[in-house]
């Protein structure tokens, strides 16, 4: 990777001419390359790089994944397709960071994967490349005055501070007893309550200035890595039967019960524990323009995401592993934790030892706290989103969602991305199944809205493109055509059922809702949005 600034960054078919020199001379890099985009500085610049890093590692979440699908990794492949399965997911997952990492450095602005489409795809094909890229980045749609919304970030935060709600249920489940204790298991009315009163608070604290932000996103990055190396040292230590490493690393459960016996296709099903994870770390994009030096900073931010979650999040699925010793028992809807794999782990390692459970709840809380902080940043990357969108005339009530208050914060954008979430966990009241199938597709949403804008770089502009000062020089190619084609792996593995023989109840509605999206939003472009979405719209005159 080279480290500088083409000469010829700004002057090519893709950029504004360079302005007034005196101009840049108070500007940091990042604030110039804006203006050169065509954009004003309304957001506050105040953050970090390693501000900027924490909010796509809190967003990643090791803890809140590990724990959230840990009962998908035992079941499908067990100790082996987890802790060789991360290593894969974390390999491919770099590629497709470094490519997104490239074009973000030449592009550093909120509007991040829409916004490198459009300027990617050329002036021809602008509004359509980022017509779909926004779709699938936003993947739930929502129709407005006769405009198509979608939003796959919003899934992504409904399913954090969800998964934050069943965990506190299960925290009150065994404080008063347990499954098997008489313990008080919360309705699901209860549980949305809980989801609700998240968001709130989410809202709540995104709507400080972003210097709080900042100290949040750091507090939340230092709790993750500390949280990690405290259970994963803990756990095993205090549990008094442990596994062996034979069992850990060489152990493969085929005894799932959904009729799948093939190893393969096992560990093909199991692989979603891992590569969900590796989602989310687009937020370094969104937060650029507030990133001091984002044209550096923000690809460096992307990169340390993906690279420390996959060191840390590997001791955190060993410390919780080694404290597994019957899967089936882990499994069972009948064990004290109601079959949440982690939360009886941690459970009945303290009570195996101390003949109490409550160490084991408070480790709990410890995973709590840090899912809690992945939902307000995803709050935070949601509402940059939004916030960009509505500066090109993209969303709905556009002069209201891109209205920034006294405090450089998009106040509206903010509460919007709130109370979407919380909507779109209504359908887990009438069925958890339809919820859950709902959720299932952010990852393959999420890999195809990262897909487009660096299959879009080494295609229509592998010549046109002119990297910022992250540049991977001549194995950019490599590294983009390598990332697009895990892409294409990834959503067709994930699309293939997981359990047989197929019924309604059992049937992988992924590729059903991914091709349906994709058929919507290419007819809703043919049919309508054509006439009025035209792409990115410069608000300074440069």
């Amino acid at each position: 990777m080279v480290w500088e600034r083409k000469d010829k960054l700004i002057p090519n078919s893709h950029h504004h001419e360079a302005h007034n020199n005196e101009a840049n001379v108070s500007m940091d890099s990042g604030q110039t390359r804006l203006r050169q985009l065509g954009y004003k500085q309304e957001l506050k610049r105040d953050l970090s790089v390693i501000s900027n890093f924490a909010f796509s590692f809190s967003i990643i979440s090791v803890i809140n994944a590990i724990t959230t699908l840990y009962n998908t990794g035992l079941r499908y492949g067990g100790p082996t397709g987890m802790v060789y399965g991360w290593f894969v997911a974390g390999f491919f997952s770099i590629f497709v960071g470094l490519g997104m990492a490239e074009i973000c450095s030449s592009y550093p602005t909120s509007g991040g994967l829409y916004y490198w489409s459009a300027k990617l795809a050329g002036p021809n094909w602008a509004p359509l490349a980022s017509w779909l890229t926004g779709c699938f980045n936003f993947e739930v749609l929502i129709i407005l005055k006769d405009r198509l919304y979608s939003h796959l970030q919003w899934a992504v935060t409904t399913s954090v501070d969800f998964s934050l709600a069943q965990l506190i249920q299960v925290i009150i489940l065994l404080s008063t007893g347990g499954n098997n204790g008489g313990g008080y298991l919360a309705s699901k009315y209860v549980v949305i309550c809980f989801h609700g009163a998240f968001l709130f608070i989410h809202a709540i604290a995104n709507s400080l200035p972003i210097h709080w932000l900042s100290l949040f996103g750091q507090f939340a990055a230092a709790w993750n890595i500390i949280g990690v190396f405290v259970l994963m040292i803990l756990i095993p230590v205090v549990a008094t039967e442990k596994a062996s490493a034979r069992f850990v690393f060489t152990h493969f459960n085929t005894d799932n019960g959904e009729g799948i016996q093939s190893k393969p296709y096992i560990f093909v099903v199991g692989f979603l524990m891992s590569q969900y994870t590796f989602t989310g770390y687009d937020a370094s994009a969104h937060m650029t323009e507030e990133t001091k030096n984002a044209d550096k900073n923000g690809a460096i931010g992307i990169i340390s995401a993906i690279s420390v979650s996959m060191i840390v999040g590997w001791g955190n699925l060993l410390g919780i592993t080694f404290a597994v010793t019957n899967i089936l028992h882990l499994l069972s809807t009948d064990n004290d934790a109601g079959g949440y794999a982690v939360a009886q782990v941690f459970y009945q390692a303290f009570q195996s030892r101390y003949g109490s459970g409550v160490g084991g709840i408070i480790c709990l809380g410890v995973i709590a706290v840090a899912i809690f902080f992945c939902g307000m940043s995803s709050i935070t990357g949601n509402s940059r989103m939004v916030y960009a969108l509505s500066r090109d005339g993209a969303m709905p009530f556009s002069s209201v969602f891109h209205k920034v208050n006294k405090k450089e914060v998009p106040i509206n954008a903010v509460w919007l991305s709130a109370v979407i979430s919380f909507f779109m966990a209504l359908p887990s009241l009438g069925s958890l199944v339809a919820f859950q199938a709902m959720v299932s597709i952010a990852t393959v949403g999420s890999y195809i809205a990262y897909g487009i804008p660096i299959f879009l770089r080494v295609t229509l502009a592998r010549k046109s493109f002119v990297p910022g000062p992250f540049n991977l020089g001549r194995y950019g190619m490599l590294v983009g055509w390598i990332a697009v084609l895990w892409v294409a792996t990834i959503s067709i593995l994930f699309s293939l059922p997981v359990a047989y023989p197929i019924t309604k109840d059992t049937f992988n509605y992924t590729p059903t809702a991914v091709g349906g999206l994709f058929i919507f939003v290419v007819s809703s472009w043919i049919l309508n949005a054509r006439y009025w979405f035209k792409g990115l719209v410069a608000n300074i005159d440069t």
